[in-house]
């Protein structure tokens, strides 16, 4: 079976090309042939970097390279800002293409908001109508999407919850950053931008020191491009002057993954402290290396955290604070909360996992004739 990847690619720093490796790695590791095309900058065996963000023709850039790999299916990662302007219009045009020759198309929706915007929900109607199966990541985005969409197009949503990687947490990472390895790390990590609400942690965090004084803030990250410079600023100016300035360590640059998995290592409990999110990567990664979470009360918190016991769920400052508090002065809470996530990962939502159900999904949609004869599917 030969699955060809519309995608988000790296190096390029992105979550949806993040994903995109290790969902595309975990399917090679099962035996399944798959080609990707992507944006221009990413690299790597069976890559084609085909189009860029800004391109008028980039449906039909993409159509034409991955045509040339005859898939028996086509899986596109969809965000909004990847398939150029007007909120990422050509990818109806790409989808419509693969329609028209026959070959299935899967449609993964990375965003879906619990209220969707007018502009989302045009998108997203003409993507269900002509996608042969659609995946999102969590039950409310698809409870979100019936509420718009026709029934026979909310049939055809599927639930596969992102993945996370089996991993251990790197030995002495403090002391690979050159953070004080004497003190407990409160970590907020990501690209900064105000929907994060990393400014909330600022705010708390000379509370927090009066309540656990042996603690350091740590905040990891950048802005992407010019994206969002102004709030970067506000978090920065907020971070001087605050009155635990040196117990506050920022960590700019690049993140690589090795460089990313270091930094959470080091952390005792990170903080998501989100207004609003879809799904989230960085949780994933959280959960994958067992550090305990405080987050905030949205729908995929929610779900994910407070499902399954791995964190402690948010409403007010007050409530951070503590929930921050406890986990760092509660060693067998902070173990139990670990634990936790760490089944989590093993039983439901490993790569490997995630993986099948899609190589199931896949085999389900491929066009294979109805013929009285033994069909053997080779690779």
């Amino acid at each position: 079976m030969r699955v060809g990847f519309i995608t988000s690619f790296p190096p390029i720093e992105c979550g949806i090309a993040t994903y995109s490796q290790y969902l595309t790695t975990a399917l090679k590791e099962k035996g399944t042939d798959v080609y990707v095309v992507c944006h221009k900058g990413g690299s790597g065996e069976k890559v084609f970097p085909a189009f860029d963000y800004e391109d008028g023709d980039i449906a039909e850039k993409a159509f034409q390279m991955m045509t040339r790999f005859t898939p028996d299916v086509v899986h596109i990662q969809h965000e909004f800002g990847l398939f150029g302007r007007h909120f990422g219009v050509s990818v109806l045009p790409l989808i419509t293409q693969f329609r028209l020759v026959r070959i299935p198309v899967i449609t993964t929706l990375h965003t879906v908001y619990q209220e969707i915007p007018r502009e989302h929900r045009i998108i997203m109607e003409s993507i269900a109508a002509n996608s042969d199966r659609v995946i999102v990541h969590e039950a409310y985005q698809k409870e979100a999407l019936a509420n718009v969409l026709r029934k026979e197009e909310t049939d055809k949503i599927l639930v596969i919850p992102h993945g996370a990687r089996d991993v251990t947490p790197i030995p002495n990472a403090k002391r690979i950053l050159g953070l004080p390895e004497d003190k407990k790390v409160i970590l907020i990590i990501g690209y900064f931008r105000p929907s994060k609400n990393f400014e909330l942690i600022v705010d708390i965090f000379p509370e927090i020191t009066r309540r656990y004084p042996d603690v350091i803030l740590v905040v990891a990250g950048k802005i992407r491009g010019t994206e969002h410079r102004g709030y970067r600023n506000m978090l920065f100016s907020k971070i001087a002057q605050s009155p635990n300035k040196d117990q506050i360590f920022i960590l700019r640059g690049q993140l690589p993954q090795e460089t990313f998995d270091t930094i959470l290592s080091a952390s005792d409990v990170v903080v998501l402290p989100y207004k609003i999110t879809s799904q989230s990567g960085i949780l994933a990664h959280c959960l994958a290396f067992g550090k305990p979470v405080v987050t905030s009360d949205t729908e995929v918190m929610k779900d994910i955290i407070g499902g399954h016991n791995a964190g402690i769920i948010c409403e007010t400052k007050e409530d951070y604070i503590e929930g921050i508090c406890k986990i760092l002065s509660d060693p067998e809470l902070a173990k139990r909360i670990s634990e936790n996530a760490r089944a989590y990962v093993r039983n439901e939502i490993s790569w490997s996992h995630i993986a099948d159900r899609h190589i199931e999904l896949y085999r389900s949609i491929m066009d294979i004739p109805k013929i009285d004869s033994h069909i053997i599917l080779v690779e």
